[in-house]
């Protein structure tokens, strides 16, 4: 997510405790939150699938191997 977008959900976070935020501001919050955690959710995935278990018998696994099992 662009620094730009972080910078404006702040922003009105901080509005949002000074006074009550107009419709337009709201939707605008919701989208940009949902965007980041849409953005949050992707990296995060990225790296569970890029992430190895060392297994007792001294192999590597990764996560998705290990959750069929």
């Amino acid at each position: 997510m662009e620094q730009a977008k972080i910078e404006r959900i702040n922003e009105l976070a901080r509005l949002k405790k000074q006074r009550e935020l107009t419709s337009e501001e709201q939707e605008e919050q919701t989208r940009l939150r949902q965007e980041y955690l849409a953005d949050w959710r992707a990296g995060t995935v990225a790296v569970l699938e890029n992430t190895y278990v060392l297994t007792p018998d001294g192999k590597k696994r990764k996560l998705k191997e290990l959750k069929k099992k």
